[in-house]
């Protein structure tokens, strides 16, 4: 069952001591923090917010992810089209610029000739962490060409009423969302004493609660079964090329 808004600000007016809202209405600053909350989940973990989708590519070697989307997370494989019914296609796998450089130093090219040569299908990406709403793919595409990818997305804004009256990041984080929106409330009203180490408090527990749950998820990862001999080296990437 999905966790409410009118929970999540029940709960903060709760710990607030002010069930009326008087202090802090609930149409105003309280919902603004629980948007605030889960935009603030979505940077520190971006899986929080993944979003898988199809999307269809423009001409040439550089994509970008929707405009919803905050950065790239994985590209998984080729698609028919956008469609619902769309098939699934050739893999994609992650590849390292310095090769492709090193190897197809023209593969931006759209006149290239050979393995590189610009066609429908892709065959590897490029991702660099420092431009995390584009990736390049290997070869680049004429036309007509689709990939499904996962990106992190922005979070849609919610409310007590309207479209979206539940949290947009999954249940789990629910008492990070109520820790950061008290933290937002304490820190206002830090005048008073004992008001800035609360603040200290709720904000220490939202940021253990958000990046101690990445180390859980390294952890208990079906991926960490697969041991040293499921990782693909650079120099095995290298020979994959092509």
């Amino acid at each position: 069952m999905a966790v409410t808004v009118q929970s999540v600000v029940d709960r903060i007016q709760t710990t607030l001591q002010d069930t009326t809202g008087i202090r802090w209405p609930v149409t105003g600053e309280l919902v603004l923090w629980v948007n605030d909350a889960q935009r603030e989940i979505a940077l520190l973990k971006p899986d929080a917010s993944a979003a898988n989708e199809t999307v269809a590519l423009v001409a040439g070697t550089k994509q970008s992810i929707p405009t919803a989307g905050n950065r790239l997370l994985r590209v998984v494989r080729n698609m028919s089209s956008a469609d619902a019914s769309a098939t699934g296609g050739r893999s994609v796998r992650l590849v390292s610029r310095e090769v492709l450089d090193a190897q197809t130093p023209l593969w931006h090219d759209p006149t290239v000739t050979g393995d590189a040569a610009h066609a429908a299908v892709v065959k590897h990406y490029v991702y660099d962490e420092s431009n995390p709403r584009n990736f390049y793919v290997y070869p680049g595409v004429t036309s007509g060409a689709f990939l499904e990818i996962i990106y992190s997305s922005n979070p849609l804004s919610v409310g007590l009423t309207g479209a979206r009256t539940d949290l947009e990041v999954p249940d789990i984080y629910g008492n990070a969302v109520v820790d950061y929106a008290l933290f937002r409330a304490y820190t206002k009203d830090a005048e008073y004493a004992g008001n800035a180490q609360r603040a200290s408090t709720h904000y220490n527990l939202f940021i253990n609660s958000v990046t101690g749950k990445g180390q859980i998820d390294i952890i208990t990862s079906p991926n960490s079964d697969m041991g040293p001999q499921g990782i693909t080296t650079g120099a095995q990437v290298g020979q994959q090329v092509g």
